[in-house]
């Protein structure tokens, strides 16, 4: 290395000192070189996990991180760049309809996504519902389809930060996932690779969520909106809730579909409102609008002249999908096996289990538990009664969307274990929680 030695940036760190910006820097350029074994890296991060990082560190490890594969410029495209990223929940689908309703607004998406892991799901999973999308476009072709559409979400590639892909697969199997410092370089490092000018972060707290309570939520997104200042960026985030799932469906070509309803101006209610919530940020990061009322009032027209639902068909089409699906979402692959969970009882849905929802779609085919594990983009769960609604006894609660029958038994009896119905309407909590910076 060419400022310290590999054991010396490892005992540093152990006894709790903060580790310069150019050790930093040495410490991936070593690792990427080969000149940091596996092992070393691994003490270094368990180190780091036990003794914590500055600000000051984290921005150095981000940019280190960050300058270890190729930075995107984009230098094609005239629209300032700004992109959103969420740490991740059940029935978030959200990405696919904010991207092109930003670009009709005038602000340029490039959006790089991943794949869903564990209960919660992937952006890229539910964009290969659609008949024929490409999520692997070259970096040329990426760049192309924002300048002429707007908008373009596909995959990380190997060039992009292939520091944060070595580092995390050592910290999954290390027990070192759960730092602060190290989540906020791992998440910052891919997202400022793409070439942005400025990210919306959506930081989700709750059941479902993996910040399970408002005070994590609230120091990550912190963490994370002073990190990426620091690494010259524009960017702002909002608490949402996760307590129970977002929209009305869980599962690929279900949330897929669920999306297309928003830009038609329809869909549910959160998911149209989280949406436009984060537009407005967007918006606002971008220079567009200086107000969240102009922003709101720019997104909505968007969706009401149509020009939204037209961004979407363009960009499914460049990524050689069946763009037919905007105008005609029953094109989008599904079962015929549709079965419902029936209520117990009469009354008020007072909860639902966001976490025990997303695992059962994991096992019904719509999830995966490792990265290598295919997806039925056909299957998943509908619910049809969200929190705060009246449900009578044998009603449907939910809808299973199944391979076969054969798997409805369990599944049955786990999603009506996931909801909660009681005699008085409950009190539900803000969607979108605060935003940060204030």
């Amino acid at each position: 290395m060419s400022n310290s030695n590999p054991v010396e940036l490892i005992t540093k760190k152990r006894d709790g000192r903060a580790l310069e910006p150019a050790e930093l820097g040495a410490l991936i350029e070593g690792f990427m070189a080969g000149r940091m074994a596996d092992y070393q890296m691994s003490a270094w991060l368990m180190a780091a996990w036990l003794r914590g990082m500055t600000d000051r560190e984290t921005v150095a490890l981000t940019e280190a991180m960050l300058r270890s594969g190729r930075v995107l410029q984009h230098a094609s495209v005239k629209a300032v760049k700004i992109d959103k990223h969420s740490t991740g929940g059940v029935g978030d689908k959200i990405s696919l309809c904010l991207a092109p309703l930003v670009a009709a607004c005038g602000v340029a998406v490039p959006m790089i996504s991943g794949r869903g892991l564990g209960h919660t799901g992937g952006t890229l999973d539910k964009l290969e519902a659609i008949p024929g999308y490409d999520v692997r476009l070259s970096t040329k072709r990426f760049e192309r389809v924002v300048r002429e559409v707007g908008c373009s979400i596909i995959g990380q590639t190997a060039q992009l930060a292939p520091a944060d892909a070595r580092i995390y697969a050592l910290r999954d199997v290390t027990g070192t996932v759960e730092s602060m410092p190290l989540i906020v370089a791992s998440i910052l490092s891919k997202k400022l690779a793409a070439g942005l000018d400025g990210l919306v972060l959506d930081v989700k707290s709750g059941a479902g969520a993996f910040m399970k309570d408002r005070a994590s939520a609230r120091a990550l997104a912190r963490a994370l909106v002073s990190v990426g200042r620091g690494a010259g960026a524009r960017v702002s985030a909002l608490i949402t809730d996760m307590s129970s799932p977002l929209g009305r469906t869980v599962g690929n070509a279900l949330e897929t579909a669920e999306a297309i309803a928003v830009l038609q101006g329809a869909g549910p209610s959160d998911t149209r409102e989280l949406t436009l919530a984060l537009g407005e940020q967007m918006l606002l990061l971008g220079g567009v609008t200086r107000t969240k009322a102009s922003a709101r009032q720019q997104l909505v027209r968007a969706l009401d002249d149509g020009s939204a639902l037209e961004r979407f068909a363009r960009m499914v089409a460049a990524h050689g999908g069946d763009a037919r699906v905007a105008e005609q979402p029953s094109r989008l692959p599904r079962t015929r096996q549709r079965v419902p969970v029936s209520a117990s009882r009469s009354g008020y849905v007072t909860s639902i289990d966001a976490f025990e929802i997303g695992q059962v779609s994991v096992v019904l085919g719509a999830g995966r538990l490792r990265a290598d594990q295919p997806v039925d983009p056909r299957v998943g769960i509908e619910l049809e009664k969200k929190p705060g609604e009246r449900v009578e006894r044998g009603e449907p609660l939910a809808w299973l969307y199944l391979k076969s029958r054969r798997d409805a038994a369990s599944a049955l009896t786990r999603i009506a274990g996931a909801y909660r119905v009681g005699q008085r309407r409950p009190r539900l909590p803000p969607l979108v929680m605060e935003c940060i910076p204030r």
